[in-house]
């Protein structure tokens, strides 16, 4: 016999933590950044046959500030990556990117020095989606894939000892450059 059984009807138990990412899961509210032809697969899953508005995502903000999901759709040039960095400094913690078709997330296939080599060299992405481009069903499930991250997210000086963990890790990591195997 647990707690649970002797509550009255219409009591919820839950963390306050739980609770906050169950809310903030619900209410993701991407902004606006299409690039390149990612941007159209992007904005097709926000029409009437795909539906974002089921997952809380109907209206793609125009203002940073108004945004805490930034999908970056379509390759990054050099002299748009400074745009890029200012509209994510702009945006409400907690943020996140998800970093949406080949060209994103690697430089696709332009490799010159006009693009930039993968929008993690501006900002840090929280999720990559493959494709050129990605289909907006890929895009609804690399979404559904960030609300679990999202669900996971740890409060107060928790979520900034998660932080410090995750950039140090990140940081210990071998470049690919040394890597050997396939990579190479």
């Amino acid at each position: 016999m647990g707690i649970e059984e002797k509550l009255p009807n219409g009591i919820l138990l839950a963390s306050l933590e739980k609770l906050v990412n169950w809310g903030r899961k619900n209410s993701l509210w991407p902004a606006t950044f299409g690039l390149a032809c990612c941007a159209i697969e992007m904005m097709t899953s926000g029409g009437p046959k795909y539906d974002l508005a089921r997952f809380g995502m109907e209206v793609f903000r125009a203002s940073p500030r108004q945004a805490d999901l930034m999908i970056v759709a379509g390759r990054v040039s050099q002299k748009m990556a400074p745009v890029l960095r200012q509209i994510y400094d702009q945006m409400a913690d907690p943020k996140w990117v998800l970093a949406m078709g080949v060209c994103a997330s690697s430089g696709g296939m332009f490799n010159n020095y006009a693009v930039v080599q993968g929008v993690d060299h501006v900002v840090p992405v929280d999720m990559y989606l493959p494709g050129c481009p990605p289909r907006p069903e890929m895009l609804i499930d690399a979404i559904l894939k960030l609300h679990d991250q999202v669900k996971a997210t740890k409060l107060g000086t928790n979520r900034l000892a998660q932080i410090h963990d995750l950039e140090t890790e990140a940081l210990a990591a071998l470049p690919t450059s040394e890597m050997k195997g396939l990579l190479r």
